[in-house]
């Protein structure tokens, strides 16, 4: 790891860490304070490939030094922390959910109608068309592929700091917008009108009875172990998955012959938040303002981390010859 990219790429991911351990103390902490329970078997194993692929990557930068691939010890390095990233924030917005703020349906809802985005048309218009509704239930679901796809796309074609980068906002992202809906909580659109999800029959609903179910379980008490596998995606506002199509269209955005691809993907799965996701219109508003956010932060930061690596790696200036009062 000779080059400036590569040394800013590797400070960068070992900062990625403090996110990291500051969302799993949070996690250890909340646990038991609220009464939840992980699942241990499905959890552990998850914790063991993370641990495992990190320290592939530790050890071949202990053992290589300078000499150390950046594409092994980045793509396993990264995808080590996105592994363990997701086996955090999960199990830590249902802690964030026990807190039992007051939901906030129909605030959610009366600023979308002063929009005059009303979500109950908009659903009917998408069941009334099947084809739109199996496209947009398809383009909610990419959100898992690309937390593996980024970290070898970028590695392979050789832009860690772009990877580094990209996981330091999708972890601050994540924070805030956990954050955020500890006291913003709400369960849906079809909550919030008053609507059964048989209402709209050809619009896959599976996703909003999941967050239904366990909001609601949740508030009375009434769940207690967390099932990795089985956690549903219980943050109404703002939207992760607006946030995450932003974060996946700006890292892979550079990337010649797949930024525009991945852009119309994720531009897809905005599309489908609202309808598949039962989010209001302002939880895309909020989720695509909070990766925005996280980018710019990260931009900032990296700037003076390049300027200040820049500054370090220069060569010192020749010293300036003086008379001495010998001459």
């Amino acid at each position: 790891m000779l080059d400036t990219d590569t040394r800013i790429a590797w400070q960068l991911f070992q900062l990625n860490w403090l996110p990291i351990v500051a969302m799993g103390s949070l996690l250890a902490f909340g646990l038991p304070s609220t009464g939840l329970s992980l699942e241990p078997v499905a959890y552990g194993i998850t914790l063991a490939i993370a641990a495992l692929l990190i320290a592939i990557a530790y050890r071949h930068q202990l053992a290589k030094g300078e000499l150390a691939d950046p594409k092994l010890v980045f793509s396993l390095g990264t995808i080590g922390q996105v592994i363990l990233t997701c086996a955090i924030v999960g199990p830590l917005s249902y802690v964030a959910g026990k807190m039992n703020w007051p939901l906030q349906d129909d605030a959610l809802l009366a600023i979308d109608r002063a929009f005059g985005l009303d979500p109950e048309p908009i659903a009917s218009y998408v069941n009334d068309h099947p084809w739109l509704a199996d496209l947009l239930a398809r383009g909610y679901g990419l959100i898992k592929w690309p937390l593996l796809a980024i970290p070898v796309v970028l590695t392979l074609t050789a832009r860690y700091v772009r990877l580094q980068m990209f996981m330091l906002a999708m972890s601050l992202a994540l924070a805030v917008t956990i954050a955020i809906s500890a006291m913003v909580p709400a369960i849906g659109t079809y909550y919030g009108l008053q609507l059964p999800a048989a209402h709209f029959p050809e619009i896959n609903t599976m996703v909003y009875a999941g967050q239904l179910r366990d909001i609601l379980a949740l508030r009375d008490d009434s769940l207690h172990e967390l099932h990795l596998f089985f956690l549903s995606g219980i943050v109404s506002f703002p939207s992760f998955h607006a946030a995450s199509a932003v974060l996946y269209m700006w890292a892979l955005w550079p990337v010649r012959g797949i930024g525009g691809i991945a852009a119309a993907l994720n531009m897809l799965m905005i599309a489908a938040t609202p309808v598949i996701g039962a989010h209001y219109l302002i939880d895309v508003v909020g989720g695509i303002a909070v990766a925005a956010a996280s980018i710019w932060v990260t931009k900032f930061y990296v700037a003076r981390l390049g300027r200040t690596s820049a500054v370090s790696a220069a060569p010192a200036p020749a010293p300036v010859w003086q008379p001495s009062l010998a001459e």
